[in-house]
């Protein structure tokens, strides 16, 4: 488990209040929101998130507002400068990512095509 000095993420006020509903209303211990990408959908990319009841050894462990946001290493470049949010509206409620990394997403908004930051931005994040 690496615990930053950096934070690889940050979540919205309203995420984070969202995240500790849900979590406080769990039906087992949980220990954070796993927050990864996958392949897939129109733009080549999806955001993934579940529970998580345990920290991998290798997860980028990020705290934020009372909440601990667990990232794969796999995943830490495609999502590094992110900001995970919580948007409410007319017909839906969801969480959306405000990630500097995506260079467009289809029409749906189900899917981004993301490049992944550099190494370099990565150790100067680091400091």
């Amino acid at each position: 488990m690496r615990n930053s000095r950096f934070k690889a993420m940050s979540v919205s006020d309203a995420a984070a209040e969202r995240v500790k509903e849900i979590v406080a209303a769990a039906d087992k211990p949980i220990v954070g929101v796993r927050v990864g990408v996958k392949n897939g959908g129109c733009a080549g990319m999806s955001y993934t998130m579940e529970f998580a009841e345990a920290v991998a050894a290798n997860d980028e462990v990020v705290e934020d507002k009372g909440v601990k946001l667990l990232i794969d290493p796999k995943a830490l470049l495609f999502l590094l400068g992110s900001e995970m949010d919580f948007k409410v509206d007319k017909l839906a409620a969801s969480f959306v990512f405000r990630n500097p990394n995506e260079t467009s997403a289809c029409g749906c908004g189900e899917s981004v095509a993301i490049t992944p930051a550099s190494p370099e931005a990565l150790a100067a994040a680091e400091g």
